[in-house]
């Protein structure tokens, strides 16, 4: 079951699953490239954190996101950035990389 800190959704493991499945929300990994060249979720885009400025012009306020890092932390930084951007539909996976147990791809994004 979700639950919100800081007015951010936090998503488990299964919530994100589910939320992998759905078209309408994209999952970003917002780790180094080298964090996620080590291992990342297959289909979900590498967004360095330390380049958010940049890359978050490149999205939409009215699409539905949901941010992953390393344990957690970083993630929720980057979507309290959303929040306080206008965007409504944000979410974290609280569980971070530690706590999933899915498929793992390496290497770099294609």
């Amino acid at each position: 079951m979700s639950f919100e800190t800081e007015g951010i959704r936090q998503l488990n493991k299964n919530e994100l699953q589910q939320r992998l499945q759905d078209s309408k929300t994209q999952v970003i990994d917002v780790r180094t490239v080298v964090e996620y060249e080590e291992g990342h979720i297959p289909n979900v885009p590498n967004r360095p954190m330390q380049e958010v400025e940049r890359w978050s012009k490149e999205l939409s306020p009215d699409a539905s996101y949901v941010f992953v890092c390393r344990s957690g932390g970083r993630s929720q930084k980057v979507a309290q950035f959303f929040k306080h951007a206008g965007f409504k539909d944000i979410a974290n996976f609280s569980g971070g990389m530690l706590g999933w147990d899915g498929e793992i791809r390496k290497g770099a994004q294609p």
